[in-house]
């Protein structure tokens, strides 16, 4: 990979990591259902003026856009607003390439490999740490959320993985349309009603806007956009490992930004999930290099 792509990776992965601590600041102005209707309000437009709808069926479009906007982030936000501190959030939500995996062998019939149990296994023992140290900053409700969001997040996978060789940023600007009204509608049942919501966005202060637009342009456009480039530009095994940064940028950003403790209980618990992830992910190449 050059090395210009080499930073654009890294860039991308940067820009996924820190997002946790945008996020926990701009809750501070919008409530989370709130927070992320807007994100992808703004995700859609004016994108979709430019980008036309990607050749894929609406139940598509609506099963991505929904699993990613309200059962990925909706909930993540909701996690993040109290019940969990945003490093962690960073590294639990990872468990996606679990459920990824899982519901690969639900759907497109792939059997469970022995690496990949014990991969699973490896991972599991770092959230059951995590779920021993709850507190006031990390409660067993937060980390159920965020396991959920990781849930929602393998549902979105496999709905992209059968879209095809389609354009992905399109697709995401327009599955995005999917994730807006039952946003709206949990945050005007559950935040308020109108007042309230009305109320945080007439309130908010430009910086929480600037959090929006950094959730909708940098993280969704920008981040999801590169990342297709990158994919269509090299092997998937080549660029599939940068996404093990991300908890390293989310927890780092949060103890430096935000102050966030760092005890070897969570150092223990983030290098136990992310070997678990790197086994799954390397452990088919370090084989055969072995076996050659």
């Amino acid at each position: 990979m050059p090395i210009s792509h080499l930073l654009l990776a890294l860039a991308i992965v940067a820009v996924w990591g820190t997002n946790f601590v945008v996020i926990k600041i701009s809750l501070a102005s919008f409530p989370p259902f709130v927070f992320a209707a807007l994100r992808y309000i703004f995700a859609f437009l004016p994108a979709a003026f430019f980008l036309p709808r990607p050749k894929i069926s609406w139940i598509n479009l609506c099963v991505y856009g929904v699993a990613v906007g309200v059962g990925q982030f909706g909930i993540l936000y909701f996690a993040i607003d109290g019940n969990i501190s945003p490093g962690l959030a960073s590294l639990v939500i990872q468990t996606q390439v679990f459920f990824t995996i899982g519901f690969a062998m639900l759907f497109a019939k792939e059997r469970l490999k022995l690496y990949q149990t014990v991969a699973v296994a490896v991972a599991i023992t770092g959230l059951g740490i995590i779920a021993a140290h709850t507190d006031s900053t990390t409660t067993a409700l937060g980390l159920a959320l965020v396991v959920f969001s990781g849930f929602s997040w393998g549902v979105a996978n496999t709905a992209s993985r059968r879209a095809g060789a389609i354009n992905m940023l399109a697709y995401v600007v327009w599955a995005s349309l999917y994730a807006i009204p039952p946003l709206v509608l949990m945050a005007l049942v559950f935040e308020g009603g109108w007042s309230t919501v009305s109320q945080s966005l007439f309130n908010a202060p430009v910086g929480a806007w600037l959090g929006v637009l950094w959730q909708s342009w940098g993280n969704t456009l920008f981040g999801y956009g590169a990342w297709a480039w990158l994919l269509s530009k090299h092997p998937a095994a080549v660029v599939a490992p940068a996404p093990l940064l991300v908890p390293i940028f989310g927890m780092g950003a949060s103890a430096y930004f935000l102050g966030e403790p760092l005890p070897p209980w969570k150092m223990e618990a983030a290098g136990l999930v992310i070997t678990g992830l790197m086994v799954n992910l390397f452990w088919p190449n370090i084989r055969n290099r072995f076996a050659k």
